[in-house]
């Protein structure tokens, strides 16, 4: 395996463990606190818009590149099983 491989899967896997250690505390609180009754009151209060707005084109913008992320990482994991 190259250095530039092993550097790679070193460098990806502290940044999924810091990306882990934030996400999870986060969501057990956001789960604990009734933040899901304030976004429920939030969706029924809000007025009804004639287009997405700005903030769900940019969210589903943000979903299409965490998904590229994740078919990416898939694709390059499985082109380096298949050249052993």
């Amino acid at each position: 395996m190259s250095s530039a491989v092993k550097w790679w899967s070193r460098l990806s896997a502290a940044v999924t463990g810091a990306v882990l250690t934030l996400v999870v505390p986060v969501h057990a609180w956001a789960a604990s606190t009734g933040v899901a009754d304030v976004a429920v009151e939030a969706a029924r209060s809000r007025r009804s818009r004639g287009g997405i707005g700005f903030f769900g084109i940019l969210g589903g913008l943000c979903c299409l590149v965490v998904v590229g992320g994740i078919v990416l990482a898939i694709v390059l994991i499985s082109r380096n099983r298949k050249r052993r």
